[in-house]
């Protein structure tokens, strides 16, 4: 019997599924890339977290795969997208800073690559790349700068600004469903969902506020580290303690008091104000009445933090449960590729801190989550490690496009389908910010036992932790004698790296005696 007859015999409802995942698995797959900014590790339940619960993150992670190592080129907003964007290191794609750099769209990006491959592609929501107008998308509706969290403007295509009333992380859910509904249905699409949260200063949608009130949260087990032997630790401002503002960060103002006119608070609207300031005078109240000092104050501060940067992030992970029901009942989900991620981790108390920057794990891993249907078997944990200009070339594979020349990282696809996959044994990482929060420039690398890293310019100095045995990263043993065989081995390896991804500056401060 032919292998045509085979198929004739076979009953009608099995053909009928066979034809059908035949054309769902044959067509180049959807992708909805979706990036949160600042959100840790640390407060995902998926990776474990004891802080809360994110159901629709936990979902992604169930139904496709958690990556346990995924990893930023450089712990920053802007420079991290711009890494996930070209799938190039800093020192390539030119955006090394918020501060000073604005990002060159003229390069290749994986968005490019895709509309080349015949994708229809759009950004919505926070990008933070610099004023230049967008390319590679064939729609954009997007944040201007950091964007805001209460009645946000928007720019879109066209450079058409409007201002949206509403919170920021259900607007940017409902433009990108307005687009889905409105897109070239017989293309492929890429849809990159950019949300604001959960970055500073931390606003919860009003019908969160409060959701974390009853709960008092265990102190990391080095909130109160000394720094000792680690000099750009001793020297950085962004600590709880110290750094983290009581009406800027914590709301402890009254509505009288020239805080509240900040643009994040006065463009509320008489309504959203009324609740706000509702909320957080009962709070103030009830410091008023206490007046902690010293580290009682600190420990309030931080309980005060974790509350709100929990409640700011529930409504991100209601807000991507939508996106998956959305995909759902449009019969969607099974031909379409869903990420989510951070731009890079935080800082949940652990050192005492908030922020990010630092080569420290904390921020320098980042929360990363992958539902492929047909690829990725269900409940998959990936342990090998992943950075984010992988991104770039993995996209780019699955969409059957073509990588640019300047593509730095990997495509993980191969891995994804059980396929030859050479896995790194060590990462690269360039810090180059001087100023916010005295954080150093920094670059190193890491294995996986080991992490060297090199400080320059506010401190010059060299760290070195074995993971194995100091996974907090707490004691620098660079100059213990028994160091110096792994510090060989460790800079050499280093060097290699360096001179592959081209950052010649580092490789310059790296010849540099200290």
């Amino acid at each position: 019997m032919t292998i045509t007859q085979k198929i004739k015999s076979l009953p009608l409802t099995f053909l009928l599924l066979f034809f059908t995942a035949v054309n769902i698995f044959g067509q180049k797959p959807n992708i909805v890339l979706i990036i949160s900014d600042d959100h840790a590790c640390q407060a995902i339940s998926a990776y474990g977290s004891r802080l809360t619960q994110t159901p629709n993150i936990d979902r992604l992670a169930k139904e496709g795969a958690i990556f346990n190592n995924a990893y930023v080129t450089n712990s920053l907003c802007g420079p991290s997208r711009a890494s996930i964007l070209t799938g190039t290191y800093s020192n390539i794609n030119g955006f090394k800073d918020n501060i000073s750099y604005n990002f060159d769209f003229n390069q290749p990006s994986f968005v490019k690559a895709l509309q080349a491959a015949g994708y229809q592609t759009a950004w919505i929501g926070k990008m933070h790349l610099g004023d230049s107008i967008p390319q590679g998308l064939d729609y954009y509706n997007i944040l201007p700068g950091q964007g805001q969290y209460y009645n946000p403007d928007f720019i879109r295509s066209g450079n058409v600004q409007k201002r949206y009333t509403g919170y920021v992380t259900n607007i940017i859910e409902a433009l990108s469903n307005e687009w889905l509904d409105h897109r070239d249905r017989q293309k492929p699409f890429c849809l990159i969902i950019g949300h604001k949260a959960t970055h500073r200063v931390w606003m919860p949608d009003l019908e969160d506020l409060g959701s974390f009130d009853d709960k008092t949260f265990d102190l990391p087990h080095d909130f109160y580290d000394d720094y000792a032997t680690r000099k750009a630790a001793a020297v950085q401002d962004m600590t709880i303690a110290k750094t983290m503002r009581m009406g800027h960060d914590l709301k402890m103002y009254d509505p009288a008091d020239s805080a509240t006119f900040e643009d994040n608070i006065k463009r509320m609207n008489a309504d959203q104000k009324a609740k706000w300031f509702a909320y957080y005078a009962k709070i103030k109240k009830d410091l008023d009445a206490k007046r902690p000092e010293g580290r009682a104050l600190t420990e309030w501060k931080y309980q005060r933090y974790l509350k709100d940067y929990l409640a700011t992030a529930a409504s991100m992970d209601r807000n991507i449960g939508k996106t998956l029901d959305y995909l759902d009942k449009n019969g969607l989900s099974k031909n379409t590729i869903v990420i989510y991620m951070s731009d890079q981790g935080f800082y949940m108390g652990e050192h005492g801190w908030f922020d990010k920057r630092f080569m420290y794990e904390e921020s320098f891993r980042t929360p990363m989550v992958m539902r492929y249907p047909g690829v990725i078997k269900p409940g998959t944990a990936i342990n090998d490690f992943i950075m984010n200009i992988d991104l770039a070339p993995t996209l780019i594979e699955a969409g059957k496009g073509q990588a640019p020349a300047p593509v730095q990282g990997r495509s993980f696809l191969p891995l994804l389908k059980n396929q030859h996959y050479t896995a790194r044994d060590a990462m690269y990482y360039h810090y180059y910010e001087n100023g916010e929060h005295s954080v150093s420039p920094h670059f190193g690398i890491r294995t996986k036992r080991y992490k060297l890293i090199r400080f320059y310019k506010r401190v010059e100095s060299w760290e070195l932790f074995d993971l194995q045995k100091d996974p907090h990263e707490l004691h620098n043993i660079y100059d213990e004698p028994g160091s110096k065989p792994v510090i060989a081995d460790l800079k050499a390896k280093l060097l290699k790296l360096i001179t592959a991804y081209k950052d010649t500056e580092a490789a310059a401060i790296f010849a540099r005696a200290i």
